[in-house]
């Protein structure tokens, strides 16, 4: 733990009252500050005392400043802690079949749950203290982001290849008793927590009253060597899981008015099922999970292209995707076609040569696997890649290939679109750069 200011925003109110870097902080309006939770917590009131400490001197300064203005201090780490480590060995971790030699960062494996309540990272509970479960509901903290798999508890420990995980559990009901809002995660492998044991756990966390849930296919990669054994979500699977939690799932509705549990697109693509309409996602609560993101693009999209007129002249470009998505993105750009009669798109599907072919999404495709696929299909024509093959802020693809440098070797313009449906029909209508 290290709570020692390093350094002071300008102009902050942490700057007015006359604190300097070096001090330690100790406590806010009574309360202990043993990490960032702590600080963003108590810090938030419009009125706070802090208690500082340098070379065994103790001092008290009051701070007015507007309710939930930060105080502008800062500390050696984002976490003012040490990160908390995955204490966990599941059977499916995608870390765990990583190629070698990539960047170091691909191999931290994180379980921490004030990541999961700061920056949205999953977090499986095992490795929660009394004290910090107990702060959770004290302070209300939510939404917290849960790894959830299985409720009966021998299977659940198995899962996660922890004898101790079952703690986990409680605390999952702990918090549902106290209203904290979870959104929690079910990576469904099959043999091991489909079928029945799928419907206990739906069942658990109805009568819990979790708060939504979203179920997502195994990823199996072609380095997974010498661990259990595995079999991805094939087209029958993914129905039957998309039928249990359509049957759960509509008793969630009639009882709590909820759907409750969410299945990835990835799982409809699987089954070979149509998406659900937009009401079905309920505002898209698990997104970020993959969950409605086509949909979304898709009315996002739609709406957008209504707006321009449909005698615009675009360049002509290529949308390079997964293979699960691919279907979708074509059907997609038939629609723009038809809206833009001369628009000149195609749709390449690049299978995932870097994992092996299990893994079809989009946002694994690596530089090598589209530089490779793509190589000379696209000249003349600009390339469009979503922002989710990079490294979050930069443009970095996860075998270190930049944006740069697939464009060189490609001989064509590569433009990176955000998320939303907006951005991907501005790229499509880009007539200069």
């Amino acid at each position: 733990m290290s709570t020692v200011i390093t350094s002071i925003d300008p102009h902050s109110p942490a700057e007015k009252a006359g604190i300097t870097a070096g001090e330690q902080l100790l406590e806010i309006n009574g309360h202990k500050i043993v990490d960032v939770l702590d600080y963003r917590f108590y810090g938030y009131d419009p009125e706070t005392v802090l208690r500082l400490e340098r070379d065994g001197h103790v001092r008290t300064v009051t701070i007015r400043k507007a309710e939930g203005q930060d105080l502008g201090l800062n500390f050696p780490t984002y976490l003012m802690d040490e990160m908390h480590r995955c204490a966990n060995h599941c059977l499916f971790c995608f870390v765990d079949q990583m190629p070698p030699n990539m960047r170091p960062s691909l191999y931290i494996k994180d379980d921490d749950e004030r990541l999961s309540f700061l920056l949205g990272n999953y977090t499986t509970l095992t490795n929660l203290s009394e004290r910090e479960a107990q702060r959770i509901i004290d302070l209300h903290i939510s939404p917290i982001n849960v790894s959830v798999h299985a409720t009966d508890p021998q299977l659940h420990c198995t899962l996660l290849g922890n004898k101790d995980a079952e703690r986990s559990l409680e605390y999952i009901k702990a918090f549902c008793k106290a209203g904290i809002v979870m959104n929690g995660q079910i990576v469904v492998c099959p043999g091991w927590n489909d079928g029945d044991a799928l419907r206990r756990t739906l069942r658990d966390l109805t009568d819990w009253q979790f708060s939504s849930c979203s179920l997502v296919p195994v990823g199996i990669t072609k380095y997974r060597k010498g661990l259990a054994r595995l079999r991805p979500v094939d087209r029958d699977c993914a129905r039957e899981i998309i039928a249990i939690a359509e049957e759960f799932g509509q008793e969630n509705l009639w009882r709590f008015g909820t759907r409750r549990f969410f299945c990835a697109d990835e799982l409809f693509l699987r089954a070979g099922l149509p998406l659900p309409e937009e009401e079905y996602y309920e505002g898209y609560r698990q997104l970020e999970n993959g969950v409605g993101m086509l949909r979304s693009l898709e009315q996002e999209f739609l709406s957008a292209m209504k707006m321009e007129e449909s005698d615009a002249v675009s360049r002509p470009f290529t949308i390079a995707t997964g293979v699960a998505a691919a279907p979708f993105m074509r059907e997609l750009m038939g629609k723009a076609k038809a809206y833009f009669p001369r628009l000149d798109a195609e749709v390449i599907a690049v299978e995932n040569d870097f994992f092996g072919h299990t893994i079809d999404v989009t946002g694994l495709l690596t530089g090598q696997d589209i530089a490779a696929q793509l190589q000379g299909r696209v000249a003349g024509r600009r390339v469009l890649l979503t922002v989710h093959m990079l490294r979050h802020g930069e443009t970095v693809f996860l075998d270190d290939y930049t944006v740069e440098r697939l464009s060189h070797e490609l001989g064509s313009p590569v433009r990176i679109v955000d998320a939303d449906g907006g951005d991907l029909l501005d790229a499509i209508l880009e007539t200069e750069g």
